[in-house]
């Protein structure tokens, strides 16, 4: 009897031991795989999930949109606002033991600050950095510069995040060849599988904020033991992973699944609230033919009409805003009307007119489509048709998000393997401001805008805007 219980005992153990990990650790499937481990070299969002549980931030946005010390114990300008003098939290250190100091801070600052525009204008009004201190450091400005603490605490994909100066003094332009951060998790490379799963355990030397968190500030206190991004291109694979439980959170639900989701009890969707608002923009390469001219531009702005757009996407009544023109997004502070009444006449028959009027001779526009992504496939392919509709000769090229991300940096010509357009998002910040990249909370957020911009490294002409609207929530069980 005895040898029976022990053999039983023994069969039981590893199951305990499997349901103790599952309990401890997070599965999460992010909308992009992760690819690139460096945020100064993509704007994919996965990097920038990555970037927040590795490393952290001087400064950072709370729920209320406003910046909070979070590295830093605190701060202090002087009267003249020429001079911010910054002080560390005591106590801080990196992932492979070492302390936190200001030195450290002020090389990651200068690293970030070269491939980043905000970045840029802050060190163009900076006439020196100077470590004071192991704890302590300042930035004398040669002229005012109001953003200061909004650079350093900005919340977008390019963030300013905290390394040791050993590896902040490397190239910008190339990646870091060692991931050392002060954040609440440490990345176990050594198992990360490019394109299929990437983990991260908690970090022993992590010291969070006392004060509750919220949004990106305060205190991140890691509850669970382990993080594992999986990545799942298959929309209906990952909304099924989660119903049968491989899966814990969603970053975004595929829309179709909205519904079905909200009534099984065993899943929470997330509701968006004001500052998760994000833009749905088409990024508008100004460089080469036929968008270099901008009475083609603006055929193509009258083209995009965005009740269509979202009428497509499948989202319910209550996450969606069918038309907004404000740069400062709907329903929020600083929303106005002003200058948006070109916008509202937009339709194909308009664009046509305008088109033909600009003397556009069927020249290919090469639509980059992000097939893989929840969000931008149905937005990239009503794009692509209300296009077409208008007259213009669209070669849509349809690939997963971290391709798309990468060749949408391209300034070449369309015969060396360059692009025109492409569907992308841009997310709200602070309440009052336009649109920039705001905290990921693994929620998706309110889709808002639809806005013909440059991208990153395309010649930046006067934007022309579009609309309005919401997105949808992410889900968790």
């Amino acid at each position: 009897m005895r040898l029976c219980r022990l053999a039983l005992l023994l069969l039981l153990l590893p199951c305990a031991a499997l349901a103790q990990d599952r309990r401890s650790t997070l599965r999460v499937s992010l909308n992009t795989e992760l690819q690139v481990l460096d945020r100064l070299l993509t704007t994919i969002n996965a990097t920038r999930v990555f970037a927040y549980l590795v490393f952290d931030t001087l400064v950072s946005l709370d729920a209320e949109g406003q910046y909070r010390p979070q590295m830093l114990e605190g701060w202090q300008i002087s009267p003249d606002r020429l001079t911010y003098a910054f002080t560390l939290r005591e106590g801080l250190e990196w992932s492979d033991g070492q302390p936190v100091t200001a030195e450290d801070c002020v090389a990651s600052i200068r690293r970030w600050a070269k491939r980043e525009a905000l970045g840029g204008q802050l060190m163009a009004a900076t006439r020196e950095m100077r470590v004071v201190d192991a704890r302590r450091f300042e930035i004398r400005l040669n002229r005012p510069f109001a953003f200061v603490i909004e650079a350093l605490g900005k919340a977008g994909h390019t963030i300013p995040v905290m390394m040791p100066a050993r590896l902040a003094a490397h190239d910008p332009n190339l990646p870091v060849p060692e991931i050392v951060g002060s954040g609440p998790y440490r990345f176990l490379q050594a198992e990360w599988r490019p394109g299929e799963r990437a983990s991260f355990v908690r970090n022993p030397r992590y010291r969070p904020r006392e004060e509750p968190p919220s949004a990106l500030a305060g205190g991140k206190v890691a509850r669970m033991e382990r993080i594992e991004l999986v990545s799942i291109t298959d929309q209906a694979t990952r909304a099924a992973a989660l119903e049968s439980g491989e899966l814990d959170f969603l970053e975004i639900l595929p829309f179709d699944y909205i519904a079905r989701m909200r009534r099984n009890r065993n899943v929470v969707v997330g509701q968006p609230r004001g500052i998760d608002q994000f833009y749905a923009v088409l990024n508008v390469n100004h460089a080469v033919p036929p968008l270099n001219d901008p009475a083609i531009r603006r055929a193509l702005q009258a083209a995009i009409v965005q009740p269509e757009v979202m009428a497509a996407m499948g989202l319910p009544d209550d996450m969606v805003v069918p038309w907004c023109g404000s740069i400062y997004m709907c329903n929020a502070a600083g929303t106005t009307d002003a200058g948006t009444e070109g916008l509202r006449t937009a339709s194909a028959e308009r664009a046509r007119a305008l088109l033909r009027a600009s003397g556009y001779r069927g020249e290919p526009v090469v639509f980059l489509h992000a097939a893989a992504s929840a969000l931008l496939n149905p937005i990239g392919l009503v794009m692509a048709d209300q296009m077409r509709r208008a007259g213009l000769t669209v070669d849509l090229r349809s690939t997963d998000y971290a391709t798309v991300a990468q060749r949408r940096l391209s300034r070449a010509p369309l015969e060396q393997g360059g692009v025109v357009c492409g569907a992308h998002r841009l997310q709200r910040g602070r309440p009052g401001e336009p649109a920039g990249q705001s905290p990921d909370r693994l929620q998706l957020r309110r889709l808002s805008r639809l806005v013909l911009r440059p991208a990153p490294r395309w010649p930046d002409r006067p934007l022309l805007r579009s609309g309005d609207a919401r997105g949808g929530p992410g889900a968790g069980r």
